[in-house]
């Protein structure tokens, strides 16, 4: 809704103070400017959450500074159509209102192939027809909900899953494949062809996806936003040995009628999963399966249809897809992140399973696990780029509106030179991020799985060291603030407080640049010094 026309004077805002004192009177206007702005708070005193006292102090003034040393934007965006009266003659607002989809115009907010000032070999017109698609449907539908239940811990609602499948969301989840043709993108009542064929979708749409979901800055949240599927049903897709299972899954996981996540980790084994304890016993007669075991810290498994379970065989380890049914029990589990990721400890107790379940070949799990991986430990790195990015512009946000002994912080050169190290790490991230997507693009599935695994899992290292380094200079900017969850600091608490998610999930630090070093050495000549 616009400002109402009407004009003020800033002596006649500071005017009606002054008769506010002399005469009182609960239907007297409580006037003041924020950003030239003219609000009238009279009947907002005794909801305003921080007292009707902090409000009578600043009637009659340009509350500007004190607004915005106090409260996030997002705050004025929700009263604006409701208290704003007109704004003062002969002067227009100047901070910036984003609208839903619009790019941030803050320096280093956006990668450098958003600016139209840089070129980028990578990226053409499909990919930014999908990004402003895909930014203006995260504004407008995930972000609400998403801000809403992290604080909550509720689960995504099945209309937001249901508007997320109708517009071809959930496949793009899976990465680039035959899944996707023939599905039109991001369709809408305003674009009823969409922005796209799935057919198109490569790697970097991929990585546009990922990136544009983290932008609430809701880490819960964000996994409990079907990371399950993104990280399960690929297996399914890739892996299964029954068309019709794989049609029945794949169709009601990407309708959304249905969940699925992945189930591999447990108490005994994290990222060492060849000792996994779970166990699939086959009957005399070879049709079924009994599973027996639990797992541990499962994405999604809450409120998941579908588990595709890493279990020991009589020779080795395979990977079976359990249906929830009898002698399959799930709670949720406690962690530092929202319970809106539906973290859970999982329990199969008996549980038949049919050997066209079975998910590629007996014995030889721990091949399908592994190249599962490198999309999931891409997928991570991806998003840990994102939300470093957002914290970033964050900090560069704060440094230049909070005063502090008379001064901007960005006017202190401390300040600039913890921007500096911030910004250099998340620049130099995204563009290895890119040369990697470059070459998944390039290879095909097999051989992502036979040269990329060692290059993505340093990627995924360095980039949750990064965020390391971004989180500790971060709450140092913004102090007292980044260590609480609700107003200004929000997103800086809720990075400060969840990266280590990532630095954990997918495979530890340790082990994958263990990894790394370990494919590097594979391919060592015998060079000497």
């Amino acid at each position: 809704m616009p400002i109402p026309d009407k004009t003020f004077t800033r002596d006649e805002v500071a005017a009606s103070a002054k008769k506010l004192t002399a005469e009182g009177g609960d239907d007297a206007p409580v006037l003041f400017i924020i950003d030239a702005v003219v609000y009238d708070v009279a009947d907002f005193l005794d909801a305003h959450p921080g007292g009707e006292f902090v409000l009578r102090q600043v009637a009659g003034k340009d509350a500007t500074s004190d607004f915005y040393n106090l409260h996030r934007q997002e705050a004025l965006e929700k009263y604006i159509d409701d208290l704003a009266v007109g704004t003062i003659k002969g002067e227009t607002p100047s901070i910036v209102r984003p609208k839903p989809g619009d790019l941030s115009l803050v320096p280093y907010a956006e990668p450098l192939w958003l600016s139209p000032v840089f070129k980028t070999p990578y990226f053409n017109d499909s990919h930014r027809r999908l990004q402003r698609a895909l930014r203006q449907f995260v504004d407008t539908h995930v972000k609400p909900e998403a801000i809403e239940k992290e604080r909550t811990g509720e689960h995504l609602g099945q209309p937001l899953i249901d508007k997320m499948a109708a517009a071809g969301i959930l496949h793009m989840r899976l990465g680039p494949g035959k899944h996707l043709h023939g599905v039109r993108l991001l369709k809408s009542e305003a674009n009823p062809d969409g922005v796209m064929d799935g057919s198109e979708f490569d790697y970097f749409h991929d990585m546009i996806a990922a990136q544009e979901f983290v932008r609430p800055a809701s880490r819960g949240f964000q996994d409990g936003n079907m990371a399950g599927l993104t990280i399960g049903l690929t297996v399914v897709l890739h892996y299964s040995n029954d068309a019709a299972l794989q049609k029945r899954v794949m169709e009601e996981c990407l309708t959304g009628r249905k969940k699925i996540c992945l189930a591999i980790t447990e108490a005994f084994a994290g990222s060492d999963v060849a000792r996994l304890r779970t166990t699939a016993v086959k009957t005399p007669d070879g049709k079924h399966y009994i599973v027996n075991g639990t797992k541990k810290w499962i994405t999604n498994g809450v409120f998941c249809d579908y588990f595709v379970v890493g279990c020991q065989t009589d020779k080795g380890m395979s990977v079976l897809l359990v249906e929830r049914g009898e002698g399959v029990e799930t709670k949720a589990i406690k962690t530092s992140y929202s319970a809106a990721a539906g973290t859970t400890y999982i329990t199969f107790d008996n549980v038949k399973v049919p050997a066209g379940n079975l998910l590629g070949q007996e014995n030889k799990g721990i091949y399908v696990i592994l190249a599962n991986f490198n999309h999931e430990r891409w997928g991570m790195a991806c998003a840990v780029n994102r939300y470093s990015r957002l914290v970033v512009e964050e900090c560069l946000k704060w440094s230049h509106q909070r005063l502090v002994f008379g001064k901007r912080l960005i006017d202190q050169p401390v300040i600039r030179l913890k921007l500096a190290k911030m910004i250099a790490l998340v620049e130099s991230h995204q563009s290895w991020l890119e040369t990697i997507t470059y070459q998944m693009c390039k290879l095909p599935f097999d051989q992502q799985a036979k040269h990329m695994g060692g290059p993505i899992g340093l990627l995924k290292m360095s980039s949750t060291r990064m965020a390391h380094e971004i989180a500790d200079e971060a709450v140092q900017i913004w102090g007292g603030r980044g260590l609480t969850q609700t107003g200004m600091g929000r997103v800086i608490e809720n990075f400060n407080r969840t990266y280590k998610f990532d630095a954990i999930l997918g495979g530890a630090e340790e082990v994958l640049g263990d990894l790394g070093v370990r494919q590097a050495m594979k391919f060592m000549p015998k060079a000497v010094l």
